[in-house]
């Protein structure tokens, strides 16, 4: 199973899906409780999950199938990588990618999938689960602390072609194609609990994620160190503020340049000890950065092409 990218050139699937690992903190704070949902069509015990709808993100098929499946509402925390295998009887693949959640509201009630559903304390969910993959998942789940801290890094989106623009670079504004990344990368950041927003100070940085604001009802707070000409001036004050905004409850988005984001990712990799997934961090593409006690411990890349074509069978 691999985690960290999203998108894998070298699996080719059929059928795509998305589920969660849901938690929550069990009764009276003694450890955590792993949701595993009953599926009598099948008569087994599983993880949610379900299939994308045409041109839905895997992102948000997991946050919409968990739901669905356990009237439960969640927030996304790290990728958990993807399992992929035959489906009986039929010449399809399936891909199911799966992600850290945890509970955020609502109640279960039975319904037409799944008819029951059990919290497990975590030491014992490997035997209540009817499948390996799904046992192979939760262990990636357990090499890390289940609470983790997110800070969602943003490459600022399309703004067309800077010798094509007769104002100056910092004006420049989102093209029509740039504009359609910021309206899709809008669902897809609040399904990890968005709340707070910065954003390097160029036009096209904070145009990128004001739909996001708009949706929050909050404002967009510039950040100069954040932009090229800002970091490139003043690195060590610039990661120092980065490192400052992974800190605390709060699940910051922070939109970003191009010559920022590598040169931050490569340096905050080393000093935590982590490997970063390989990715072209094109423009209108997400980082989640997962943090335990200020220190990074996962990085997982969100491509820009948020959604993937999808044929149901």
């Amino acid at each position: 199973m691999d985690g960290g990218s999203l998108w894998d050139p070298r699996v080719t699937a059929n059928i795509h899906a998305a589920g969660t690992v849901l938690w929550r903190t069990a009764p009276k704070g003694f450890g955590v409780e792993i949701a595993v949902v009953h599926r009598p069509k099948y008569e087994d015990w599983s993880l949610p999950k379900g299939k994308l709808d045409p041109g839905e993100t895997p992102v948000l098929a997991a946050v919409r199938e968990t739901e669905e499946e356990t009237g439960l509402e969640c927030r996304l925390r790290r990728y958990l990588g993807h399992v992929t295998y035959p489906i009986p009887g039929h010449r399809k693949l399936k891909r199911v990618d799966y992600w850290a959640a945890e509970v955020a509201g609502g109640a279960f009630t039975a319904n037409s999938e799944v008819d029951v559903l059990r919290w497990i304390p975590l030491d014992r969910v490997m035997d209540q689960l009817s499948y390996p993959m799904d046992r192979q998942v939760l262990r990636t789940f357990t090499r890390l602390p289940a609470q983790t801290g997110t800070l969602l890094l943003v490459r600022h989106a399309k703004a067309g072609r800077r010798d094509r623009f007769a104002g100056t670079d910092f004006e420049r504004p989102l093209d029509a194609s740039g504009r359609a990344q910021s309206a899709a990368l809008t669902p897809n950041l609040l399904a990890f609990g968005a709340s707070e927003i910065y954003s390097a100070d160029p036009l096209r940085c904070v145009q990128t994620v004001t739909p996001l604001a708009e949706a929050l009802d909050t404002n967009v707070i510039t950040e100069p160190l954040f932009s090229e000409s800002g970091y490139a001036a003043a690195r060590d004050a610039a990661r120092d503020r980065f490192v400052a905004l992974a800190s605390g409850a709060a699940v910051r988005v922070v939109c970003s340049q191009g010559k920022v984001i590598p040169d931050l990712l490569d340096w905050w990799a080393e000093k935590d000890g982590v490997t970063l997934p390989s990715a072209r961090n094109r423009k209108g593409s997400a980082w989640v950065l997962s943090f335990v006690k200020g220190r990074m411990v996962a990085a997982d890349h969100l491509d820009r092409s948020l959604s993937v074509g999808v044929v149901k069978p």
